[in-house]
């Protein structure tokens, strides 16, 4: 897992939509704003907002579950850089948002940065890892005003 003492490192990331949806999105210097909170090292790759099918087809793939999950984060290298392209199906961010009772924008916020932390090397496979890498995303969603997305155990990632 990597760690560094201060987060804020460089982002260098391209977005791209292929969701069929007109599901209105934050700008993408706020969402590269909040990328590069959980960086602790320099980020380089994507993040590709993508539909249904596509986000079924890729986690059977990739990590053989044939269902659609929120983000899927594809991780190349940890440092010095870390690279990766990230997935985000944004039909279960909108239905995971209302069942937990929180904004669109708010569990966009916490998947890309779950995303960017598991680029560097954090995991929740054992439960020291998550506490740990729940903890940390925690912390940087509250530095950037938002709540603590694990206070009710439904808003699980």
């Amino acid at each position: 897992m990597a760690r560094a003492k201060k987060a804020g490192k460089a982002v260098d990331v391209t977005f791209e939509r292929t969701d069929g949806t007109k599901k209105r999105l934050p700008t993408r210097a706020e969402m590269r704003g909040w990328m590069q909170a959980a960086s602790f090292v320099p980020f380089a790759g994507s993040v590709r907002f993508v539909g249904p099918e596509e986000g079924r087809l890729l986690n059977k793939t990739y990590r053989g579950k044939d269902y659609t999950t929120n983000v899927l984060t594809f991780d190349y290298a940890h440092s010095p850089t870390a690279e990766a392209d990230i997935v985000i199906a944004t039909d279960v961010i909108e239905r995971e948002a209302r069942e937990q009772k929180k904004s669109f924008r708010e569990h966009l916020a916490h998947m890309l940065i779950h995303s960017v932390l598991h680029a560097q090397g954090w995991d929740h496979e054992t439960d020291e890892e998550a506490e740990a890498m729940e903890a940390l995303e925690t912390k940087i969603l509250s530095g950037l005003g938002f709540a603590d997305p694990y206070s009710d155990p439904a808003r699980g990632h």
